[in-house]
């Protein structure tokens, strides 16, 4: 039976999409802040979270003025 979680693989500087297109400035041997994984696909930008609208549950807000014709009858 597995255990909970499996180890992530460790990233190095020759995994950074910037060094194996030449383009790092940097002679690190750990990666940087700028570390970007190699892909097949090139240079992506890290996936977002999805946005998800909620319903709505109530069919009357209220903090909703009352409307003109209420506020009649209420000074009348």
């Amino acid at each position: 039976m597995t255990k909970g979680r499996t180890r992530a693989k460790k990233v190095s500087c020759e995994d950074c999409f910037f060094r194996k297109n030449m383009l790092c400035a940097l002679s690190c041997e750990q990666p940087c802040a700028t570390f970007r994984p190699d892909s097949p696909e090139g240079l992506r930008p890290p996936q977002q979270m999805r946005f998800h609208f909620r319903q709505e549950r109530r069919t009357q807000v209220s903090w909703a003025l009352p409307t003109a014709q209420e506020q009649a009858a209420l000074h009348a």
